[in-house]
């Protein structure tokens, strides 16, 4: 048949084929216990738990623990330990272990790969050879990269969570995490490392060596406003999710995990984050910059200093609600020098009628260096006299 012939036959079929359904629109709803067992969602922007379900429950997290390895090593490039364009290999023994084992961007034994490229597989196509050659980049072993995992988790307070592999591949339980620790981490990688988070995170599909892969995530492309953050499956962990969106000068985390099938976990994920976003209004309480406190300083050049909220200081309210908002201030002092600007130096407790719904960070509005013999000679005096200056 000439090839003109086959092309209006080609042609004609594919008129033929009826469009393709608009996608429903997404119910906004708190997931259903058998949907989704464990159910988390905080507001970042306010501090505020919208919703959590089982929060601090331990459970393997399958490959959601990618989200610390790629944390660590935002971390380490951060710190200039480790460079996009660095380029590694996949070694012959670890190809072996790991070549072609579950998720995969099919790195080659010995090609040569940017870590660029191997983050990009492990944050969009949950690469486990990538997550594995990553670390042994980085640190030498899997062994290192994974005592590496549990300090940067200890660092950020994530004290029910422990890593035993670098792509939570099934490893006779010693991989365990909590919905609560989970966000914790989302937060500090969203917050610490904004340009790689916006790089790295949230691609909808990834081409590596001749081989397209889309991306798992729920709701990145679904929900708007979401750009991630991981998916995790194994028979033993069930169906979870990592998830952040950012709307309306929000950004919200949500985890939900151990779901039955990965149908309810995508149906959950999204449903969740629309409710979070249509069911509270956010109000901004005080913009960036705003002096919310004057701390004491010992042994420092300045005897007070401001304390500063670093970002827009929001409330998350349930649509219709009027609660009674109170404020307070809490700060271990006096604070000693010396201190550096932008440092941590109080906390913003918030109460809706009484009870306390978020706690954000206050920073020091400028550094303040030890205090000179000379200043230290004038605290003295000051410190004895009857007005405070």
């Amino acid at each position: 048949m000439p090839i003109r012939a086959k092309t209006a036959i080609l042609a004609a079929l594919l008129l033929a084929v009826p469009a393709a359904a608009a996608a429903p629109p997404i119910v906004p709803a708190v997931p259903s216990v058998e949907d989704a067992p464990i159910a988390l969602l905080i507001d970042l922007s306010s501090g505020q738990t919208l919703y959590a379900r089982e929060a601090d429950r331990r459970f393997m997290p399958a490959s959601i623990a990618k989200a610390m390895t790629t944390y660590v090593a935002f971390e380490r490039m951060a710190q200039g330990r480790l460079f996009p364009e660095q380029v590694t290999a996949m070694r012959p023994e670890t190809f072996r272990l790991w070549g072609r084992v579950g998720s995969t961007m099919y790195l080659a034994e010995n090609a040569p790969v940017t870590i660029d490229a191997l983050l990009h597989g492990v944050t969009t196509v949950s690469a486990n050879d990538a997550a594995v050659v990553l670390g042994e980049a980085a640190l030498g072993s899997v062994s290192a990269w994974v005592v590496e995992m549990n300090r940067a988790a200890r660092a950020l307070g994530m004290r029910d969570s422990h890593f035993g592999t670098p792509n939570g591949w099934m490893d006779e339980g010693h991989t365990w995490v909590t919905a609560r620790d989970l966000v914790t981490l989302a937060s500090a990688t969203i917050q610490r490392h904004p340009a790689y988070y916006r790089h790295f995170v949230g691609a909808r599909a990834f081409s590596y060596n001749g081989i397209a892969q889309r991306n798992h995530d729920p709701i990145t492309g679904v929900v708007p406003g979401a750009d991630g953050i991981k998916s995790g499956f194994t028979n033993q962990a069930g169906y979870g999710f990592l998830g952040s969106a950012q709307r309306g000068g929000r950004r919200l985390a949500m985890v939900v995990a151990t779901s039955p099938t990965g149908r309810q976990r995508n149906a959950a994920s999204r449903a969740f984050m629309e409710w979070g976003f249509q069911a509270f209004d956010s109000r901004i309480l005080f913009p960036v910059g705003t002096t919310l406190a004057r701390v004491k300083v010992q042994n420092g050049g300045l005897r007070h200093l401001d304390a500063v909220a670093p970002r827009p200081i929001r409330l998350a309210m349930p649509v219709g609600a009027h609660p009674r908002v109170s404020l307070k201030v809490r700060y271990d002092g006096p604070l000693r020098a010396p201190i550096v600007e932008g440092e941590r130096v109080a906390e913003l407790a918030i109460f809706f009628d009484g009870r306390q719904v978020s706690t954000l960070p206050l920073v020091a509005k400028r550094s303040v260096a030890s205090a000179t013999q000379l200043q230290r000679v004038f605290n003295g005096i000051a410190g004895w006299l009857p007005w405070n200056w």
